[in-house]
């Protein structure tokens, strides 16, 4: 119940992002309820239906990405204060973020049902003069537990990735303190260095009275081991002993650019070598795309730091430095989305490219495919956009106490939406031709 009130109350653009959720959803239900009526209506080819199987994968990773980006910027679970008081600590409200989740997918899965159930006529007909007949499996019997096993999938992975993503956390690092051992495994240690058989002479490691030889009682014993106990830890530190140096912020650059960059190059290469051979291995394409869509989400992080260094190059003045430290406080967060997307679009150019050449025609399933990777990618690096925004409305809230122009900040934001397109463009475009080039020989 709280997560449905959660649900009706919430604003507009959250309403929005969560129906972006369930669109995406109905989307990749009905390809992979496509694939089933595929394998129904041709039963001797069974690679051609897994092979189509296998190609809901890209749909339903992005629309459980996207599920995970909106789950990350939704404002109604995030944690605040007060709300443990009442029952509503980090752990809740990460179980009310699933459910919000389950409910999107699950609405996005019920329509798809709906429509795979409207083309293939069991509802009011077949449509369209029966044009999806064919692809859909018109007039068999539809086996109920596979369908459902279909469109559960979805929702299952999207509610237990954003249920992992959103677990509590610990906010203090844990603190690691050295053990030390003692005489045959035994905690703690000596303060100073002994000599060979002080060990075992009894009352040598007992405080005694001065001027007195005897040793003391054992209840003494006992409170002088505890205060040794207690007192004993590391020396001090010299009083003129140095500072440690500060940590420089500016030089954390994120470190998967030179593994993305390797990984890129890598796809590519497999892909020039698919290309010199006769028939072309498929299984090698495959690999060269993933390799390379990995690589530059790897990489995406990286460039969109390198980006905001390369805007405080030179002279730069208030503006220039207001846009690049902002895509570099943000490159993490935004860049690893672009990244995704990059991989999308390079992929995508690639395919278009081919088109003309060998590669089969484009059907309506290939165009939902498409339409459905894209579109939410894209609504995913929108979402990580809104997070870095509201992750920025403090750091803007200050600029503006202390004198900022509002329109100096949206013009740091101009220029930071043009900067990202000028670098990451000509990359996508160039990685494209790349990959398109030894294929289209």
């Amino acid at each position: 119940m709280l997560a449905l009130r959660l649900t009706r109350a919430a604003r507009p653009a959250v309403q929005l992002r969560r129906l972006l959720v369930a669109a995406a959803s109905a989307g990749t239900g009905l390809l992979l309820l496509s694939s089933l009526g595929h394998a129904l209506a041709h039963p001797e080819a069974a690679d051609a239906a897994a092979l189509r199987l296998a190609w809901c994968a890209a749909p339903l990773a992005a629309t459980v990405y996207l599920a995970l980006a909106v789950a990350r910027t939704d404002p109604g679970t995030r944690p605040r204060p007060g709300l443990s008081a009442v029952g509503l600590g980090p752990a809740r409200l990460m179980a009310v973020s699933a459910l919000t989740t389950a409910l999107s997918c699950s609405l996005g899965s019920l329509l798809a049902l709906l429509v795979f159930l409207h083309l293939r006529g069991d509802l009011t007909g077949l449509p369209f003069d029966g044009a999806a007949a064919g692809l859909l499996a018109a007039g068999l019997p539809l086996p109920v537990p596979a369908a459902a096993t279909l469109l559960t999938v979805l929702p299952v992975t999207a509610t237990a990735a954003v249920a992992v993503a959103l677990r509590p956390r610990d906010p203090r690092p844990p603190v690691r303190v050295p053990r030390r051992f003692g005489r045959f495994g035994a905690a703690g240690g000596s303060a100073g260095k002994e000599t060979f058989g002080a060990y075992g002479r009894f009352g040598t490691r007992l405080p005694q009275a001065p001027g007195d030889g005897r040793t003391d009682a054992p209840g003494d014993r006992r409170t002088a081991t505890t205060s040794l106990l207690e007192t004993e830890g590391d020396p001090p530190a010299p009083e003129n002993a140095p500072e440690p140096p500060a940590p420089d912020t500016d030089a954390d650059s994120p470190a998967g650019l030179p593994w993305g960059v390797a990984l890129v190059t890598a796809g590519l290469a497999a892909q020039a070598y698919a290309g010199r051979s006769a028939p072309v291995p498929v299984l090698t394409v495959l690999l060269g795309w993933l390799l390379t869509g990995t690589g530059l989400v790897l990489a995406g992080p990286g460039l969109t730091h390198l980006c905001g260094r390369l805007l405080q190059a030179g002279r730069a003045g208030a503006l220039r430095l207001l846009a690049g430290r902002g895509l570099m406080a943000e490159a993490a967060r935004i860049g690893r989305p672009l990244g995704v997307v990059c991989a999308v679009a390079s992929a995508g150019c690639a395919l278009t490219a081919l088109s003309g050449g060998p590669a089969p025609a484009f059907g309506p399933l290939s165009a939902l495919g498409a339409l459905v990777v894209g579109g939410a990618t894209l609504a995913t690096l929108l979402t990580a956009a809104v997070e870095a925004r509201q992750y920025r409305a403090g750091h803007t809230a200050a600029l503006l106490r202390l004198g900022a122009r509002p329109a100096l900040l949206r013009g740091a934001a101009a220029l930071r939406a043009a900067a990202l397109p000028a670098l990451f463009g000509p990359l996508v475009l160039a990685i494209a031709a790349l990959s398109a080039l030894p294929l289209s020989r």
